[in-house]
């Protein structure tokens, strides 16, 4: 049963490995860039799995900012990690280890979070670590392969690829925001609050970490206030 378990949650975990692969190739180049080397590169993502936590984490080290903001700035970003495993560890088989949950847990991403949370009935521990074995070393070869390109092509070869990281958040925001208009508000909201944040003097100065951590929860929460999900739309989401 765990076998067969892990050998389907391979099959569901290639595709995510190898979409990982491409982005993380991106962010890779962007450390590098940014002036770590091939070995933080990598290890940043082998720890982390997380493309806008790494993206945020990476511009806080560049900008020298302290280890509190750090660590505030990466839990508001990643606080839905938290929930998402709070689910799926419901959805596990009964009388699963503790060890197990948390290494399930370590696992979790937005896309192995959806095939697992889709698959009928209880599901064994060893499906998401099947899926967990394409998806982080797809997220951390592609890390360390664009680290090294980056550290060896010109500037602005890696400043002009370095634009497909952006490209990703932009696909996977305008289909949700087509979809929901409370979506392409918080958008929108998010938007003009980081505009605000750059141009306004005495805005200019707050830290890009704490930055953020603003826009994130004003933006969350305006939305969740004037434009809460209903149950029905639960149900049928």
């Amino acid at each position: 049963m765990n076998r067969e378990s892990f050998i389907k949650g391979i099959r569901d975990g290639i595709p995510i490995g190898l979409g990982y692969f491409a982005v993380s190739f991106s962010f890779g180049m962007l450390a590098a860039a940014g002036g770590l080397s091939v070995g933080q590169a990598t290890l940043l993502s082998l720890l982390n799995l997380t493309s806008a936590g790494q993206v945020a984490g990476l511009n806080l080290i560049i900008a020298g900012s302290s280890y509190p903001e750090m660590a505030l700035t990466q839990l508001t970003i990643n606080l839905r990690y938290c929930l998402m495993s709070f689910s799926i560890s419901q959805k596990l088989e009964r009388g699963v280890p503790q060890f197990h949950r948390y290494l399930v847990a370590f696992g979790i991403t937005d896309e192995i979070f959806g095939v697992t949370a889709s698959q009928a009935g209880r599901v064994s521990p060893w499906y998401s670590y099947g899926a967990m074995s394409m998806a982080i070393p797809g997220w951390t070869v592609g890390t360390m392969l664009g680290a090294v390109s980056g550290s060896l092509l010109p500037g602005f070869v890696t400043s002009a690829l370095g634009i497909a990281l952006y490209g990703m958040f932009l696909a996977v925001i305008i289909p949700a925001a087509k979809k929901s208009r409370a979506v392409l508000w918080v958008v929108l909201g998010s938007m003009a609050l980081s505009t605000l944040f750059q141009t306004i003097p005495f805005l200019k100065k707050v830290s890009t970490g704490f930055m953020i951590i603003i826009v994130t929860v004003a933006a969350a929460g305006t939305a969740a206030v004037f434009c809460p999900v209903k149950e029905e739309e639960k149900s049928e989401s």
